[in-house]
C-alpha cells in the first residue's frame, strides 16, 4: 500500500511539474482593476503584449470596474490559482481593509512584478508668495489659516500626501479645498482658487514647465531627473525617509497558491516586457518611475507602502478602522 500512495504521489508531482513546464497552455486573463483608457489600463495593455512574446502565449485583457476595484481583486482572489486569471491593478487594494472597502488587499496574492510608480510633488500657484518647500513651510507658520491646499479627498494622493507633510512638519493650519479629481484642482491651481496641490508628476509636469505652475518640491528620495533643480523633500528633512519611496504604483499579480514556476515564468516575461524600448519611454513620458522588481524585493516594498499610507491616513483621521485590527504595523516597529 504505501508503495503504491508513494508512486501515486510521484505522478502527480510528475504531472505538475509538467504542468508549470508547458504553461501556458490556454489564454491568460489579466483582469484590469479600473476602466478603458484610465492609466492603469494604459500601462497594462502597453507592457503585456511584450509579455505575451517573452510567455509564447497570450493575455486577454478585460477591465472590470466597480467598487474602487474591488470587484476585479475579488475575481481573481476566487479564482483558481493556477496562473491563467492575473490582477492587473493599482495601490488602492493596500488601503481597502482601513477605509473600509473590502476584506481582502494584496496579501492574498503573489506580486509577479510591479512596474512603476508615479512620483509625488508639491505645486504651487505662480503668484503663491513662496517658491520652494522650506519658504512654503515657514508661510504656513507664519501665516496660519491662509494659505489653500487642493484637496481630492481620503485616500486620495494629496491627502496622503498632506498627511506626510503633517506628521515630518507638524500639524500645518492650512484651508482645504476639495476637487474631483487632480485635474480639476490644477486647473483651479492655475486659476488661482488655491495655492499648493499635492499632484503626480505625470499630472503636473507638463504645466510647470508651460510655466502654468510652480513646483516646490518632489516627495521622494531623490531629484527627479525630469525636473532639475527641484529639490527632493527627503533631503530637506531625513524625517521624510520612513515613508519614502512612495507614490501610485502599477502591478501585476497572482493568486497565492500559484505553482513557482509558473510565476517564475510570468515574473521573467513581465521583467523582460518592462525593460522594452517603447514601454520604457511611454513610462518616462508620463513621468513615470520604473521599478520592475517582483519577489522579496516586491513584498518589501508593498508592506513599507502599506504600512506608511495606512498609519498617515489613520492619524489623520481619514480611515474607517485603525491599521492595528489587521495587524499592520506602525512604520518603524
Amino acid at each position: 500500500m504505501k508503495r503504491i500512495m508513494l508512486g501515486a504521489v510521484a505522478a502527480l508531482a510528475l504531472a505538475t511539474g509538467m504542468a508549470a513546464a508547458e504553461y501556458p497552455e490556454k489564454e491568460i486573463q489579466g483582469i484590469i482593476q479600473w476602466g478603458a483608457g484610465g492609466s492603469t489600463d494604459t500601462v497594462m495593455r502597453s507592457v503585456t503584449p511584450h509579455a505575451e512574446a517573452a510567455l509564447g502565449g497570450t493575455v486577454v485583457m478585460q477591465n472590470m470596474t466597480g467598487a474602487v476595484g474591488a470587484i476585479a481583486l475579488n475575481y481573481v482572489a476566487d479564482a483558481d490559482a493556477d496562473g491563467y486569471t492575473l490582477l492587473m491593478g493599482a495601490e488602492n487594494p493596500m488601503l481597502y481593509k482601513i477605509m473600509g472597502l473590502g476584506t481582502k488587499d494584496y496579501g492574498e496574492f503573489i506580486p509577479v512584478n510591479i512596474l512603476a510608480r508615479g512620483t509625488p510633488l508639491l505645486v504651487a500657484n505662480n503668484d503663491a508668495p513662496f517658491d520652494s518647500y522650506a519658504e512654503m513651510i515657514a508661510y504656513v507658520k507664519d501665516h496660519p489659516g491662509e494659505v489653500r491646499f487642493g484637496s481630492t479627498g481620503p485616500g486620495g494622493l494629496p491627502s496622503v500626501v498632506t498627511a506626510m507633510v503633517n506628521a515630518v512638519e507638524g500639524e500645518l493650519d492650512v484651508i482645504y479645498v476639495p476637487y474631483d479629481g487632480d485635474g480639476p484642482a490644477l486647473t483651479g491651481l492655475q486659476g488661482g482658487a488655491i495655492d499648493v496641490m499635492p499632484a503626480v508628476l505625470g499630472a503636473a509636469i507638463e504645466g510647470i514647465r508651460a510655466g502654468k505652475m510652480k513646483a516646490l518640491a518632489v516627495v521622494d528620495v531623490a531629484e527627479n531627473d525630469k525636473l532639475p533643480g527641484v529639490e527632493a523633500v527627503a533631503a530637506i528633512n531625513a524625517d521624510y525617509n520612513t515613508y519614502l519611496p512612495w507614490g501610485p504604483f502599477f502591478g501585476v499579480f497572482a493568486k497565492k497558491g500559484t505553482p513557482d514556476d509558473v510565476v517564475a515564468k510570468l515574473s521573467a516575461a513581465y521583467a523582460e516586457a518592462a525593460e522594452n524600448a517603447d514601454f520604457v519611454s511611454l513610462m518616462e513620458g508620463r513621468g513615470f518611475t520604473l521599478m520592475g522588481i517582483s519577489g522579496a524585493e516586491a513584498e518589501e516594498f508593498l508592506a513599507k507602502w502599506q504600512q506608511g499610507t495606512a498609519w498617515l491616513l489613520h492619524d489623520a483621521g481619514l480611515t474607517k478602522a485603525s491599521p492595528e485590527e489587521f495587524g499592520i504595523a506602525r512604520p518603524g516597529e
